[in-house]
């Protein structure tokens, strides 16, 4: 399986976020914090995901689209090993929610954790 994240993967519509954050449940390992939601695609995609990071939290657009692009990276680098057994479609955000400019390292360790949690939580609730 390629480790890719492409157009088809990414979370785009304004109806699926706003069901993810009427009805979704959430995991989080400070400061990672993931919002999910099982949905139905249209096309054949198991997960699509977001990112976000707080305007609030960094004010200039350079420090907000660094954090993006790690959190992305993280993602496309270790939801093949770690999701790869999730069984659906879901709709994921990950949110990040501290003022610190993080290293990748440590976004890689807490994305790991995160995904574990929410493995954990699907399986309790089948």
């Amino acid at each position: 399986m390629k480790q890719t994240y492409g157009k088809t993967e990414k979370l785009k519509s304004k109806i699926t976020i706003g069901k993810l954050f009427t009805e979704g449940k959430s995991v989080s390992a400070y400061p990672l914090r993931l919002v999910y939601v099982k949905t139905n695609f249209e096309d054949n995609v198991s997960i699509k995901t977001g990112v976000s990071v707080s305007k609030r939290n960094f004010k200039l657009a350079v420090d907000r689209n660094r954090v993006k692009r790690l959190l992305r990276e993280a993602y496309r680098l270790n939801k093949n090993e770690h999701l790869a057994t999730v069984s659906g479609q879901y709709a994921f955000m990950i949110m990040y929610s501290s003022k610190d400019l993080p290293k990748y390292e440590f976004v890689e360790k807490k994305m790991i954790t995160l995904f574990q949690k929410f493995i954990k939580s699907e399986t309790e609730n089948l």
